[in-house]
């Protein structure tokens, strides 16, 4: 990042993510669904209910019996508590509830669950970023373990730490998820692109999670 967007990710008052946590507040607060109730109804202020919880995503859920990232728990809570129609996968709802409730744990350090379900996650996660994949038979690890600091088509390799998501990319013009991001990567070395919610991605996320254990969490963050 350059010294600009660095400061901008820094001043709230010039982080344009703002505007999706404002959103995000006041989907929070918005009573929704059939049982007519609100995020706040059950978890109250999000400032003190919230706080630690996205440092502790993704992670084992005992009821599906699967490993989900906090955009799939706050849909989970929607259609369960508030009878609501699930928030589709990068709409800007979605985006903003799950920003809202990360910003939260802003400056903790990433702490995954170390339960055997997340720990299995976060194992297959490892191996699908070391394996090559797509028409360029590239990994992940092969551009930011191995060529972090180096440029490509102009740009620097970052080390693809996952601590800022979900973020606002200047190239996007707009807030995105991690899946969003790794999506772009397989589509960029020419690899078959998995669906929004698909295993893999979720298992790329947990183990990305374990990489970046004790970092500080800077959701909302600000990309190039």
């Amino acid at each position: 990042m350059s010294p600009s967007t660095q400061a901008m990710q820094r001043d709230d008052t010039q982080n344009p993510a703002m505007l999706w946590i404002s959103g995000g507040e006041a989907l929070w607060n918005a009573r929704a669904g059939k049982a007519d109730r609100s995020c706040a109804s059950c978890h109250g202020d999000a400032k003190i209910g919230m706080r630690g919880v996205a440092a502790r995503f993704p992670a084992f859920d005992k009821t599906s019996q699967r490993v989900i990232t906090l955009g799939q728990r706050l849909d989970m809570c929607r259609q369960g508590a508030q009878q609501a129609a699930p928030l589709k996968p990068e709409s800007d709802d979605l985006l903003s509830l799950e920003s809202y409730v990360a910003m939260q744990s802003r400056g903790m350090p990433v702490a995954p669950p170390q339960d055997a379900g997340t720990r299995a996650a976060a194992d297959k996660g490892r191996q699908l970023y070391r394996q090559r994949i797509g028409q360029l038979n590239l990994s992940c690890a092969q551009c930011h373990d191995d060529n972090w600091g180096r440029k490509l088509a102009g740009a620097t390799i970052p080390q693809g730490h996952a601590n800022a998501y979900p973020i606002y990319r200047l190239e996007w013009q707009a807030m995105g998820s991690l899946q969003r991001r790794l999506r772009n990567c397989m589509s960029g070395v020419r690899a078959e692109v998995p669906p929004y919610g698909a295993q893999d991605l979720t298992d790329l996320e947990a183990f990305l999670a374990r990489r970046a254990r004790g970092m500080a969490l800077e959701t909302p963050g600000v990309r190039p």
